[in-house]
């Protein structure tokens, strides 16, 4: 279908060889029905969201990439910042020593890790960790920094990037470096503790859903699945197009079993000594991965407003005529009072333009020429339902406003109707297994909390638990898998 649009808005004065490799263009990009996987490296490639480097696993996020992720960070910041957390900076080598402090916590880790053996020439005396995560330094400084009550709470936060040696990696949603956040706050009391792991929880699902427009379901991850060391970890499960869920940011309440192996303490009101509880929460360019993956289309990537490095591309049609040119800048000049615009002045033609920009999924496409000039209006393009409207240019502000909020929430409407029809319900084995293959999504179903029953319907359905949802509903009464009594009601679903 996108070929025969780029030929229609293909100019005739361009000629054949043009229109030649605007189909060579799109035929790069797989259909998502036909090979998903491969549509997905097509559209991170032809998107420039990122290049491949000489370290296997490890990514060039290019500039546009970039762009996305700073728009993710600065929202997400200002979120953290509102609840009162602030910015700090770890080193990236852990010593062997410390990451051996807490033992669920580094043998969980251990098959990831990469480690520096050498300093130039000279054999370390210890080996150093590239982190992977940060628990065991803020540990180490919190047990510095921390002497009494006065001390407490301590919300902290790093912007960094970490190291997992992964076996299979994907661009965004594996990979052996990636970058992220990870917020690390130490408490005076085992409820503070569980109060800021489901606020910060609940700050993932808001950002998700308004920003991202990615709807979340949100709850426990089961004692198999939880955070190495934790004492609870939480987290939101987003559906993506092809009915696989994707983790997209966890909380973890630790308790005082860091603070126990690292000696964190600190002195109370009444004068006795006792262990700080500690969290940890984190989310990072994985999200980049989950928008292509519940938004993008069979023409690339489509961004929700809110991320898009570019909100609004101008395109000048006859842009040779006198005025065009100087007509879209003036357009570009009002716009830009609110939003991110830009002008293509290049001498490609529209209909590559339009292309390019819908393969970079810029919400709004802005067209002006001649003949919409004397008529004093231009046109619209909205990029997920690429309907078209033309507007006065006296209304040019309230209706770009107006489409790139109503792109916003329809993009949440429809990745959460999609969710919805792929959530489906079980009873018995054989459901489950027909259920997931019907309607590829999540499937609820009740679960006596062995780790037995776990591990065995991911054996029999390749299906892992996801979370264990806040809001529980009692589907029946026995386990799917061993007809025991069931304790809990899981979203089971295939995962990246």
């Amino acid at each position: 279908m996108l070929e025969n649009i780029l030929i229609k808005t293909t100019y005739n004065k361009e000629g054949a060889s043009i229109m030649a490799k605007e189909k060579q263009f799109v035929e790069a990009i797989t259909s998502m029905d036909q090979d998903f996987s491969q549509w997905y490296t097509d559209v991170v490639k032809k998107a420039e969201l990122i290049d491949y480097s000489s370290v296997k696993g490890c990514m060039v996020i290019k500039p546009y990439g970039y762009a996305i992720w700073e728009l993710i960070q600065k929202q997400l910041d200002k979120r953290f910042k509102d609840t009162d957390h602030e910015n700090v900076y770890m080193p990236m080598f852990i010593p062997e020593s410390l990451l051996q402090k807490e033992k669920d916590h580094v043998e969980g880790f251990a098959p990831e890790v990469a480690w520096v053996t050498h300093g130039g020439s000279e054999k370390l005396a210890e080996r150093l960790c590239i982190r992977p995560t940060s628990e065991t330094l803020f540990c180490e400084h919190y047990a510095n920094i921390i002497q009494s009550y006065r001390d407490l709470p301590k919300l902290y936060n790093q912007w960094c990037s970490v190291v997992r040696w992964e076996k299979t990696t994907r661009p965004f949603l594996r990979s052996s470096e990636f970058l992220w956040q990870e917020g690390h706050t130490a408490h005076a009391t085992a409820d503070e503790a569980q109060a800021e792991t489901i606020k910060m929880l609940d700050v993932y699902a808001e950002f998700c859903a308004n920003v991202l427009a990615i709807p979340m379901v949100k709850g426990r991850k089961t004692e198999k699945e939880k955070f190495a060391g934790a004492k609870a970890t939480y987290t939101i499960e987003a559906l993506m197009h092809d009915g696989k869920a994707l983790q997209s940011g966890t909380t973890h309440n630790f308790g005082d079993g860091f603070a126990k192996a690292f000696d964190i303490q600190y002195t109370d009101t009444d004068n006795t000594l006792k262990y700080v509880h500690q969290t940890s929460w984190g989310m990072s360019t994985r999200l980049i991965g989950a928008v292509i993956m519940v938004h993008g289309d069979d023409s690339g990537l489509v961004l929700p407003p809110a991320i898009a490095p570019i909100e609004v591309m101008i395109i000048p049609i006859m842009q040779k005529k006198e005025g065009v040119l100087e007509k879209a800048e003036e357009l570009r000049k009002r716009l830009a009072i609110s939003h991110r615009v830009k002008v293509d002045t290049s001498d490609k033609s529209p209909g590559w333009k339009f292309s390019e920009y819908e393969m970079k999924g810029v919400p709004v496409r802005v067209e002006i020429g001649p003949k919409d000039m004397e008529k004093n209006q231009c046109v619209l393009v909205r990029r997920d339902t690429r309907e078209k409207l033309i507007v006065s240019l006296d209304e040019l502000e309230v209706s770009v406003e107006n489409l790139l909020s109503q792109m916003q929430q329809d993009l949440l409407d429809k990745a959460t109707k999609h969710r919805d029809a792929h959530t489906t319900t079980a009873v018995t084995m054989e459901d489950f297994a027909s259920q997931l293959k019907a309607t590829p999504g999540f499937v609820k179903a009740m679960w006596c909390g062995e780790t037995a029953c776990e591990e065995a319907i991911k054996e029999v359905t390749g299906a892992s638990s996801r979370c264990m949802p806040f809001e529980q509903e009692e589907l029946a009464e026995t386990c799917i898998c061993c007809n025991k009594p069931a304790k809990e009601m899981v979203y089971w679903g295939k995962a990246y």
